[in-house]
This record gives C-alpha cells, structure tokens and sequence, in this order.
C-alpha cells in the first residue's frame, strides 16, 4: 500500500499548529515568570497557580478525554458483549470522577498550595512512606503515556498507511518538545487547541458515517439483531455487580491520577479549581456522544459492501481498531483524515499531561524532597527537563504492545486483583468469588472484584496500622523498629500563657509549626 500523501500533509500541517501554540506557550510562560518572580519549579509544573476558568476547563477535560478514551468508547460500542451499556458506564464514570473531585479535593489540595497530590502524606507520613506512594504515582503516569499514543498509532497507521513505530514516535517526539519547552502553560494553551479542533474532527466525521450507503438506520440495529448484534450491547442483571465495579472502578480511581490534581493545583483559586471540575463533568459527557454515535454505526454496517471487504473487524480480531477502519471505509478520504487529526488531538491532550505529571512527582516528591533537598532551582529545572524526556521515552518505547486500549484500562490492583483473575490478561481465577462461573471455557467473575479487592486492601491498612500502634504504644515492640513514626508522640503543653497567649493558642501554635516543618523537609 501506498503512503496517504494528502493525509500526511494535514497531519504535517496539524502538527505544526500544535506545536507552535506550545513554543507561544513557553514565550508567555517566560514572560510571566520575570513579572511575578516565580521560581522554576513553580512556573513549570504549576503555571505560577495563575490558570484561569476557561483554559482551566479544557485542560481539566483533557486529562481524561484523550485518545484512549475516543478510541476505547468506539471499541466498546462495536464489540457485541459490551454496546452501549458499558460504554454508558465509562462515559458517566469519567464525568463522575471530575464532580467528585470538585466537590472533595479541589478546595483543600488547592488551598493548601500542594505542589503534587503526595504533598499531604508527606507532612502527615514523612519520607520513607511517600517515596513508595511517589514511586506507584510515577508508575501510572508511565503506563498512561503508552495508553494514549497506542489509540493514535493505530488510527494513523490505518488511514495513512505508514507505520505504527514511525506515527508513535513522531507524535511522541512533538509532545515532548512542547512539554519541554513550555511545561504547564505550553500543556494547558494547547490542550486548547486539541479540544477545539476534537470537537470539530468528531462534529464533521459523524454525520458522513452515518449517513453512508453501507450504514443501517441505528435506530433499528439498537435492539435488533440484523448484520451484526444489537448495539445496546447485553445488559443482563447479573451483570450488574459487575457494571457497578466498573462505575466504581474508573470513577474513583481517577482521583489518585497526579495529573488530575495538577490542573487543581494550578488553578488562579480554590473556586476557580471547583469550577473547572464540576465544567469538566458536563464537557466529558458531550464527549461521549459522538464517540457513542461512531461506534453504534460500526456496529451497524454491512462490512460486505465496503472497501474493507467480509468478515467483519470484530470477526478478523480487529475491535481494537474499528475506529480508524469506519473512518477509512465510510468516509471520503479527506475526512478520515480529519478524523485521524481529531484522534492525534486528543493523545496529544493526555500524552502531555502523563509527561508532566511523572516529571512532577519524580522531581518534587523524589528528587527535593528525598534525594537533594538542598537542590538549587536551575538544578530542580533541568531535573524536570530530564524526567520529561525519559518519560517520554520510556512511555512511547511500550507502546509495541498495541493489542487493545481496554487490556490497559483494565489494569489494576496487585495481590488480590491477581488472585481474582482477568481474562483481558489471560489470567484464571485462584480465587472463586459467589457468582463464578465457567462460561466457553473461561472463568467469569460476577462478583464485584475490584470493589472487594480495594475494600480488602483499606481493610488490612487499617488493620496492621491499629495492631502496630498498640504494640508500639505498650511497648510490645522496640522503639527503633518503628520507623514509620507509628508510636504517638505527646508533645508537653505549656501550663501557663506564654507572651499573653493562652495554653491553647500555644498548641495551635506548636501544631502549625510542627505541620510547616514537615512540609519544608
């Protein structure tokens, strides 16, 4: 095949626009740094806490609305067992997830003027506890940058006809530069740009696949079963503890995402923060609609009739790239080209925040606050330019296990998660929840797996925490074992006022100071 010359001069010239909003970015990140004497760190990875409501709300969006999640919702349309009932539940999922964070950690992290999300267990726990809780944090935004960039390498590798190595690593390779140059301010103004131009891509490629020859009315494939299975997909009642894992799953998962936090963090106010969140809720489930359109068209045609030839993706193993097939072989090539461009919009809006969010917890959490806390800013500088790049790198080099979206979605939990088994993952169950049952040879866990597996888990921290707290409290276990600070710590009271304050006030005072000690250290 040859290479699509027209649709690589678009990508070209998208690329090119995307890239020059974040070296504009940068000048004014530059600019506003020498106005308000920002520090380095402050200025890259928090934009001097000066994003306002508008930029505010679209780079809010674009920390979840990226290119796994339009890639992901289409491939859970088309695929029979899944329809719209499950994507419903990711769609709601992910504008559940910004709500809840508007209305539990939006006010108190951004009041606090936290640089990362770990921030708080690090004045509460101390180093040794952070440095593993930063290290799991840093992990997942590794793991989220292949997420991303495998949704575009296959769409572009579809449509343009190059390969999926060369559409990754170019793509990865302007996501950086930008990053580098510009940090938050060159992140947030282009996640502008991409969110813009995705509402446009999706807004002109819809009405030409549905409106193809090859198309069923999808109104009539909803609940019947004509070419393909009915789109609605199978929404059986014992399913339902399983949907409400789900729901759960991505909803409050989502909360411990840095990257979330960090356009938290970066907001002008508290209430600006809240905001953003609550906009960023309502913007996700207008999302989900032309995503939702696109995947219940694929599911609609007589893949017989197009170019694309029988059997049909989901037959072939293809579910994981029915997005860039509909756009190649249901519409004209300009506009699957757009469309391709609408996808790389998108990637490029999360990519870019998993970059900067690892940079921030390694360089904040890991590198000053553990490894040289004496840093100098130029040096704390040229650590996130590092991090930056090696995350980029190390992200994009993953990207080689492109099997599916969802595989990654679905990643989650160690131990007991494990035990439970993932048939996405090739895992059987060591552990029979009530409701497991062997169905075309595979075990199918009914019960709420990840819900139980994350309840055991608070369970058990609560546990071990009560019993190590009385073994030290009586002194059961040697004080110099304890090297989490388990052991209360009482903390004598002056008996009488001090310079005209009273016992209380002398308390808080102690309290205050303990709390910024812990915070500078």
């Amino acid at each position: 095949m040859t290479v699509n010359i027209p649709g690589v001069i678009v990508m070209v010239v998208f690329y090119l626009l995307v890239l020059g909003t974040g070296i504009w970015a940068s000048f004014k990140s530059k600019r506003k740094q020498r106005r308000s004497g920002a520090t380095g760190m402050e200025m890259v990875l928090l934009g001097n806490r000066s994003i306002n409501l508008v930029v505010g709300v679209f780079t809010m969006t674009a920390t979840l609305v990226g290119g796994g999640f339009i890639v992901a919702t289409v491939e859970m349309m088309y695929t029979p067992s899944m329809g719209l009932t499950w994507t419903a539940v990711l769609v709601m999922a992910c504008s559940s997830s910004f709500i809840i964070g508007g209305l539990v950690f939006a006010k108190p992290m951004r009041e606090r003027n936290c640089v990362t999300i770990l921030d708080p267990f690090m004045a509460k726990y101390g180093k040794v506890v952070t440095a593993g809780l930063s290290l799991v944090s840093f992990c997942l935004d590794v793991i989220l940058v292949p997420i991303t960039l495998i949704g575009l390498g296959g769409t572009m590798s579809v449509v343009l006809d190059l390969t999926f190595t060369v559409c990754v690593w170019i793509s990865a390779a302007v996501i950086i530069i930008y990053t580098l140059l510009g940090g938050l301010y060159s992140v947030a103004y282009t996640d502008v740009i991409q969110l813009v131009l995705i509402v446009i891509g999706l807004s002109i490629c819809v009405p030409f696949v549905i409106m193809s020859p090859h198309t069923l009315d999808i109104s009539q494939t909803l609940m019947n079963n004509t070419l393909n299975a009915p789109w609605i997909g199978q929404p059986e009642l014992k399913k339902i503890w399983i949907m409400t894992d789900d729901f759960l799953f991505f909803a409050l998962g989502s909360q411990g995402y840095q990257c979330f936090h960090q356009r938290i963090l970066s907001s002008s106010s508290p209430t600006t923060a809240k905001l953003a969140c609550f906009a960023a809720g309502l913007v996700s489930l207008v999302f989900g609609i032309p995503t939702i359109l696109l995947g219940a068209a694929a599911a609609s045609t007589d893949w017989n009739q197009t170019t694309y030839g029988s059997p049909s993706p989901y037959e072939r193993g293809e579910a994981a790239l029915v997005l860039p097939i509909t756009l190649q072989h249901l519409t004209p090539p300009f506009i699957s080209v757009i469309g391709t461009a609408c996808v790389a919009a998108a990637v490029m809006s999360s990519a870019d925040s998993a970059l900067l969010s690892a940079s921030s917890v390694f360089t904040s959490n890991i590198y000053k606050n553990i490894l040289r806390p004496q840093a100098s800013d130029r040096e704390i500088q040229w650590v996130i330019r590092v991090s930056v790049l090696a995350v980029g790198v190390v992200g994009t080099s993953l990207t080689h296990m492109e099997n599916s979206i969802l595989t990654f979605l679905f990643l989650g939990g160690i131990v007991s998660r494990l035990l439970s088994g993932d048939p996405s993952l090739g895992l059987e169950p060591i552990i029979h929840f009530p409701g497991c049952t062997l169905e075309d040879g595979v075990y199918v866990q009914y019960a709420p797996v990840k819900t139980i597996s994350m309840l055991s888990t608070i369970a058990a921290i609560l546990l071990f925490s009560y019993l190590a707290s009385v073994l030290f409290n009586k002194g059961v276990l040697p004080e110099k074992w304890d090297v989490f600070k388990v052991k209360a710590q009482h903390s004598p009271v002056p008996l009488s006022p001090v310079g005209g304050a009273t016992p209380e006030e002398n308390q808080k005072e102690e309290v205050k100071r303990n709390m910024e000690y812990y915070s500078d250290s």
